[in-house]
């Protein structure tokens, strides 16, 4: 037998959101047609003002009675609950006091001014309890303030915790989870808190992030009621989880700084990328080299272009080269093979739509710099993947419309640095998908697959014509 466990006082105060923007809208409303019926032009006001300040009424006291029993279901910060209840409860006497006022035919303007102020203090302060004392402000302050974007100059002599770590928390989850409001009787926004935990337990535990209780609610589905954050708050990119599941598999430490802690070659990318304060998934991506280059004799360059091939800088001022066949006319083996005489400058070819081969890639494997490449609509099959699978600087690559299977995209595992693969519209069965996800866990793999959702406007029907 099953045992059903309601909580009444929670379920009765979750009400609250819905009824609160009542009082403020009517209550607000009520007070304006107050003022306006004053002027004879909008003397017929009068007649809304009764109904206005009665539903206004109702619903101030309603949303003080959800609200108090809300209070007891998380802890907020008790200094300003205090206030926004009491200006709560003074706003519900005082639209009784004006609706008495009102049926004894009493002047009423100056009460009904005082209560427009006690609506907007009340709204402020409940706003202040749930996005923070300072959100009215927050829009006036500098844009990167708090942000995880921030960029960290010298990110191995920074502290893990509070140039990393810390950021990501007050971006993603002081919100529910801070001085103001502890969903779960948790907080997050200093270190002894963390370390404390919340009515469930311990959120982080050093050295184990997969038994610490953060990262298993992060990695639920996002329709999971016990998902965090929750699905309509901002989420944690791929490179915050990575971050904060690296600071607490290296300790969890709040002082120690990045370069005494143990980094992956991952890491190491992410960290790097840190300096430019670009932290979405696919920041560790560089599809710049570094080091210098000398730049190609220009009548190699030239005898590629005479075959149509558009070849040309990666930006201004630079020696790196992206390659476009996409003009080309009847397209041979030999025309990939002038690109050896530019492989130390080109890092980007794209090979989209033409009819490559196999054979083809064994060309290809020999240009060794290079970073992105495409694919798609070729002819290769598995048995050429294998000559591709030395190109260790290869961070793209797109397979799409080709007729590769699992196995074959399975030879490039040695592709460290690879970190996007499209493989929508080829052989490899769905049952696999997930084999390759482990196996090239630092990739994002796009298999493409998306579906629109239909509408009914998306329809016409034809129907036969009536005869009259």
């Amino acid at each position: 037998m099953v045992i059903l466990s309601i909580d009444i006082t929670g379920f009765i105060g979750r009400f609250h959101p819905v009824l609160v923007h009542l009082p403020v809208g009517i209550l607000l409303l009520a007070g304006i047609f107050i003022w306006l019926a004053k002027n004879e032009r909008f003397e017929s006001l009068r007649s809304a003002i009764s109904i206005s300040l009665f539903l206004g009424m109702l619903s101030a006291i309603a949303s003080c009675v959800t609200g108090f029993l809300l209070s007891k279901t998380d802890s907020y910060e008790q200094t300003l609950l205090f206030k926004h209840q009491w200006f709560a409860i003074a706003t519900a006497i005082i639209s009784l006091l004006i609706y008495y006022l009102h049926l004894k035919n009493r002047e009423t303007k100056w009460v009904a001014a005082l209560m427009v102020l006690f609506v907007m203090i009340t709204g402020h302060l409940g706003g202040s309890i749930t996005h923070g004392s300072d959100f009215l402000t927050k829009a006036f302050s500098s844009s990167d303030a708090g942000s995880v974007n921030k960029p960290i100059p010298n990110v191995q002599e920074a502290v893990a915790y509070s140039a990393i770590i810390k950021p990501m928390l007050e971006a993603k989850c002081i919100a529910c989870h801070g001085p103001n409001k502890q969903k779960g009787k948790l907080r997050l926004d200093e270190p002894t808190f963390i370390s404390k935990g919340g009515e469930d337990g311990a959120v982080v535990i050093a050295g184990k992030a997969a038994e610490s209780g953060m990262i298993k609610r992060i990695l639920l589905p996002k329709e999971n009621k016990d998902h965090m954050p929750p699905i309509e708050k901002p989420q944690l990119s791929k490179q915050d989880l990575e971050l904060l599941q690296w600071w607490i598999t290296t300790g969890a430490g709040y002082d120690q700084k990045v370069k005494y802690l143990p980094q992956t070659d991952q890491i190491k990318a992410i960290l790097k990328s840190l300096a430019s304060g670009k932290t979405d998934e696919m920041a560790a991506i560089s599809f710049f080299p570094e080091q210098t280059v000398g730049k190609t004799p220009e009548a190699a360059v030239q005898q590629i272009r005479d075959r149509g091939v558009a070849i040309v800088p990666i930006s201004q001022n630079s020696n790196y080269l992206s390659a476009n066949f996409v003009a080309i006319e009847s397209f041979t083996g030999k025309d990939l093979q002038l690109l050896e005489a530019v492989k130390k400058q080109l890092i980007w070819l794209k090979l989209g739509n033409i009819a490559v081969t196999d054979a083809d890639l064994s060309t290809i494997g020999k240009l060794t710099n290079l970073r992105m490449l495409y694919l798609q609509k070729t002819k290769i099959t598995d048995q050429g993947l294998v000559q591709i699978s030395n190109l260790r600087e290869l961070q793209y690559l797109n397979l799409g419309g080709t007729n590769v299977t699992a196995k074959g995209v399975e030879q490039l595992k040695g592709l460290k640095n690879l970190r996007q693969l499209y493989l929508f519209q080829t052989a490899i069965e769905r049952d696999d998908l997930d084999k390759l996800r482990k196996l090239f866990s630092n990739t994002i793999i796009d298999t493409g697959g998306y579906e629109v959702p239909k509408l009914v406007s998306d329809t016409m029907v034809l129907k036969a014509p009536v005869n009259k």
